[in-house]
C-alpha cells in the first residue's frame, strides 16, 4: 500500500507542481494587458488563457487517473500467498504474477467471438459423469464462445458422455473422446493413494492424448464450478511470455506443502506454498517442445524412491517437476480456484464472494466441507445441479461456420429438418411434435456393475416418473435379477431421485439396475421412448418386458431363466406371456404361489387385469384355461392384446415413439410382433399383479379431451398403415380388424 501511496506523491511532484507554477506565471503575463477583444464565447484573453489552462490541467488529470487505475488494478491481481496470508507481489518478474507492473493504460484484448475454446476432462466411471454434468451446466450458463470438449474417459463414462452431448445438442458445443484405458499403463506404475486411483494421475499425459495439433486447453477437475465466463480464463493464456511459460495454475490454498497439517506430515517438493491442479493452462505446444512426458517422468522416478506414493496424484508430481523448473508456472489470481478443502485458507483469497470464478470442492467431503460461507457455495452449486439443461441449449448468432461440421450429429440436424417441416395448424401438430424431440438422456445415473454370463439370462425393463419412485423398492424385493428402468424426470426430480436411492438400504445394495434418466421436455409422457432407452441398454439375451407398476411374483426371475432354456427361444420367434392381475387393496399380502393367488382370486381380493374397464388387452391369455394349466400353451393375436412378454433382445423391434401418452403404446408393440411372426406362449406358473395407484396425467387428458382421442385415432391409423407398407399383405388384417 505504501508503494502505491509514493507513486502518487511522486507523480503530484512531477505533474502538478509545475503545471501550478506554469498557471500562475502565464496569469502574471498578461496581468497587465488591456485588450478589448473577445473570443466567439465572449472571452477576454486573460480568460481565454486562463480556460486553455483549465483544459491542459484535466487532461493531464484523466491521464493521471488512467495510470492510477492501472497500478491499482496491477496490485490487486498481483497477489502471493505466504504463509497463509495474502500480500502484495514486489516483484517485477512476470513469471510470479498474472499482469506485469508496467504504468502504462492497458486495455485487455478480449476473446474472438467466434473463437473455440478448448477444455479437457479426465472422467471414469458411472458417478463421476453426475459432477461433470453440474461442471459443463456452470460453463454453458456463462459461456458466450463455441466449446470443444477433449473427454479422457472409460468405457463408461465414454458412453454416457456421448450420449448426453449428442441428445442435449447444444448450439456451438462438440466434443472428442479418449481411451483412458489406452494410456493407463503411462501412469499405472506410479503407487497413488489419492480416492482418484490412477484416473486422477491421467492428466499428465494430456500432451501424448490430445491431438498434436491443438496448441492449448484448459483442464477442469470434475469437482469445480464456475461462477464466470470461462473466455475470461481462455485468454490468461496471452500473457504466458517466452517459449517456457507452459502451466497455469493458482497457488494451494492449505498449508499441504508447508508440512504443517499435522505432525510428521511429510509432503512432496513444491515451490512455496506449491500448486493446486483443479484448474490447469495447458500450453501443449511448449510442453511438447520441452519434453514434458520425459521431464515429469523423470522426477516421479527421482521423488518416489524417497517418497514411495503419491498422496494428491497428479498434484503432487506437478509441485516436484515445477519446483524442480520454476521457469514452466504462470501464477494464476487464487479466484480462478477457490478450493473448498478441510484445511484451506481460500477465505482470505477474497474480500467478496461476488469476486470468485472457479469454486474448487477439492475434499472427499464435497458439499459437507467447513468453511462460513459454505452456504453460499453450496446454493450456487445446488443451482447448477437443478437448472433445467434444456434452457441452455442458446444459440451463438454469427458463429455458424465456426461448428465442426464432421461432428456435428446427423441425426440432430435430421430432428431440427423434421420440426420446421411439420404443419402448425394440423390439429395433431402436438402429438407430431413429441415424436421428434430430442430428449436429454443421461445413462446410467448410478453405479451399474453387472456383466452377464448367462445365455439364458432375463432383464426386466420398465420406465416410470417421480410419481412412481416408491415401486422401486418393492420391485428390487420381488426381482432379484437385472434391470433397466428409463426414468422420465426433470433436474431437480433427479436430484429427489438421487437422493432417494442413495437414502436406501435396499437400492444401494443392488448393482444391477441401471438407472436411465431421460429429462423432462414437451407436453406428453414419451412412454415408448422411454421403453426403448431402457431396451437399449440390456446386456442380456432376453428381456421381460413389464410396466413399473406390477410386482412380479417372487422367484419370477430364475423361473425364466430356466423356462427359456427348455422353449429353444434362440431359433424360433417366441413370446412368453406373464399373466397379469391385478388388486385394488394398498396392503397385501403377497401370494407366494399359483394356488395362493387363485384362492385370493375366488375370494375377490385379485382380479384378472383390466378385466372391468378393458378386457380386450388381456382376453387372448384365457384366463380360465390358466388356473388348470400345467404346461405352457399357445394363444393367437387379437385386437388390443398387450401382454407383459419375455422375448429375445436381438429379434425385438423398438416401440413406435409416435403413441404418447395414454393409448395403443403397447398395442402397436403386440401388433409387430404379430406381424414378425411371433408366436404368443402363455407361462402357466408365472404372474404380476397390479398395484393400485392414482390415475396418470396423461390417462386423465385422455378422459377428458375429445382432441386427444381424435389425434389417437388418427395416428392409430397411420400406424396400420405404415405396417402394410413394412409387412405386405399379411399385415392386412391389421386394418380389417379394426373396422
Amino acid at each position: 500500500m505504501w508503494r502505491v501511496r509514493r507513486r502518487f506523491l511522486l507523480l503530484v511532484l512531477l505533474v502538478g507542481v509545475p503545471l501550478v507554477t506554469l498557471l500562475y506565471l502565464s496569469l502574471a503575463r498578461y496581468d497587465g494587458v488591456r485588450s478589448s477583444s473577445s473570443n466567439l464565447l465572449g472571452f477576454s484573453s486573460r480568460e481565454q488563457v486562463l480556460a486553455d489552462r483549465v483544459r491542459e490541467v484535466e487532461q493531464q488529470n484523466q491521464m493521471l487517473r488512467r495510470q492510477l487505475s492501472g497500478i491499482s488494478q496491477n496490485q490487486v491481481q498481483s497477489v502471493n500467498y505466504v504463509d497463509g496470508i495474502y500480500t502484495q507481489n514486489t516483484s517485477t518478474d512476470d513469471s510470479d504474477t498474472d499482469t506485469d507492473n508496467k504504468t502504462d493504460c492497458v486495455v485487455e484484448d478480449q476473446v474472438p467471438k467466434c473463437e473455440t475454446i478448448e477444455v479437457a476432462i479426465v472422467c471414469a466411471g458411472y458417478n463421476a459423469t453426475r459432477g461433470v454434468v453440474t461442471l459443463v451446466k456452470s460453463i454453458l450458463f456463462y459461456r458466450k464462445n463455441p466449446l470443444h470438449f477433449h473427454f479422457m474417459s472409460d468405457k463408461a463414462a465414454t458412453l454416457i458422455l456421448q450420449t448426453l452431448l449428442r441428445t442435449w445438442n447444444v448450439p456451438g458445443v462438440t466434443a472428442n473422446f479418449y481411451s483412458a484405458e489406452n494410456l493407463k499403463e503411462e501412469v499405472s506404475w506410479i503407487p497413488n493413494k489419492h480416492y482418484s486411483g490412477v484416473y486422477g494421475l491421467m492428466k499428465l499425459v494430456l500432451t501424448r492424448a490430445l491431438p498434436t495439433d491443438l496448441e492449448k486447453v484448459i483442464v477442469l477437475d470434475t469437482d469445480v464450478t464456475f461462477a464466470t465466463d470461462i473466455a475470461e480464463l481462455w485468454k490468461i493464456f496471452k500473457k504466458f511470455k517466452g517459449n517456457k511459460k507452459s502451466i497455469g495454475l493458482v497457488e494451494n490454498q492449505s498449508d499441504w506443502y508447508l508440512g504443517k497439517i499435522w505432525k510428521n506430515h511429510r509432503p512432496w517438493p513444491a515451490l512455496g506454498r506449491g500448486f493446486n491442479t483443479g484448474v490447469i493452462l495447458l500450453h501443449l505446444e511448449k510442453l511438447r517442445g520441452m519434453k514434458w512426458m520425459q521431464m515429469w517422468r523423470l522426477t516421479a522416478e527421482r521423488e518416489l524412491m524417497s517418497m514411495l506414493s503419491t498422496s494428491l496424484a497428479d498434484q503432487d508430481i506437478f509441485n516436484a517437476v515445477i519446483k524442480q523448473h520454476p521457469y514452466l508456472v504462470h501464477k494464476l489470481p487464487c479466484a480462478w480456484n477457490v478450493q473448498l478443502s478441510d484445511n484451506t485458507k481460500s477465505e482470505q483469497c477474497y474480500t467478496e464472494v461476488t469476486d470468485l470464478k472457479v469454486i474448487h470442492w477439492n475434499s472427499p467431503k464435497k458439499l459437507r466441507v467447513k468453511n462460513k460461507h459454505v452456504e453460499f457455495f453450496k446454493n450456487m452449486y445446488l443451482t447448477f445441479l437443478e437448472y433445467d439443461g434444456n434452457l441452455l441449449r442458446r444459440e451463438l448468432f454469427g458463429c455458424e461456420k465456426v461448428q465442426h461440421l464432421d461432428e456435428v450429429d446427423q441425426k440432430a440436424t435430421e430432428t431440427i429438418d423434421v420440426l420446421n417441416a411439420l404443419d402448425e395448424d394440423d390439429q395433431c401438430y402436438d402429438f407430431r411434435r413429441e415424436r421428434v424431440l430430442m430428449h436429454r438422456t443421461h445413462l446410467y445415473f448410478l453405479d451399474y456393475q453387472y456383466e452377464s454370463v448367462d445365455d439364458t439370462d432375463v432383464t426386466l425393463v420398465a420406465q416410470l416418473s417421480m410419481d412412481r419412485l416408491q415401486m422401486l423398492e418393492a420391485l428390487c424385493r420381488h426381482w432379484e435379477g437385472p434391470i433397466s428402468l428409463a426414468l422420465y424426470m426433470s433436474d431437480a426430480e433427479a436430484q429427489q431421485f438421487l437422493r432417494y436411492a442413495l437414502g436406501s438400504e435396499t437400492l444401494m445394495q443392488r448393482k444391477n439396475v441401471g438407472y436411465h434418466i431421460v429429462y423432462k421436455e414437451g407436453q406428453f409422457y414419451p412412454v415408448n421412448l422411454l421403453r426403448n432407452i431402457a431396451l437399449q441398454q440390456v446386456n442380456t439375451p432376453y428381456v421381460f418386458l413389464m410396466d413399473i407398476d406390477f410386482l412380479p411374483m417372487y422367484n419370477l426371475y430364475p423361473y425364466l431363466k430356466k423356462t427359456v432354456g427348455m422353449m429353444d427361444m434362440r431359433r424360433q420367434k417366441k413370446s412368453l406371456v406373464v399373466p397379469a392381475f391385478e388388486t385394488l387393496r394398498y396392503r397385501l399380502s403377497f401370494p407366494k404361489s399359483k394356488a395362493e393367488l387363485l384362492s385370493m382370486l375366488d375370494m375377490g381380493t385379485l382380479y384378472t387385469f383390466r378385466y372391468h374397464v378393458w378386457q380386450k388387452g388381456h382376453a387372448p391369455t384365457n384366463y380360465a384355461k390358466w388356473r388348470t394349466a400345467t404346461t405352457p400353451y399357445r394363444v393367437n393375436w387379437e385386437p388390443d392384446f398387450e401382454p407383459y412378454i419375455v422375448v429375445r433382445k436381438d429379434q425385438l423391434p423398438e416401440y413406435d415413439t409416435r403413441f404418447v401418452g395414454f393409448g395403443w403404446n403397447k398395442v402397436s408393440h403386440i401388433m409387430e410382433l404379430d406381424a414378425q411372426g411371433y408366436e404368443f406362449i402363455i407361462l402357466p406358473n408365472a404372474f404380476i399383479i397390479h398395484m393400485p395407484h392414482a390415475p396418470s396425467f396423461d390417462i386423465a387428458k385422455f378422459r377428458s379431451s375429445e382432441q386427444y382421442r381424435t389425434c389417437l385415432k388418427v395416428l392409430k391409423e397411420e400406424f396400420q398403415k405404415d405396417l402394410q407398407r413394412k409387412y405386405g399383405f399379411s399385415a392386412n388384417k391389421y386394418v380389417a380388424n379394426d373396422r
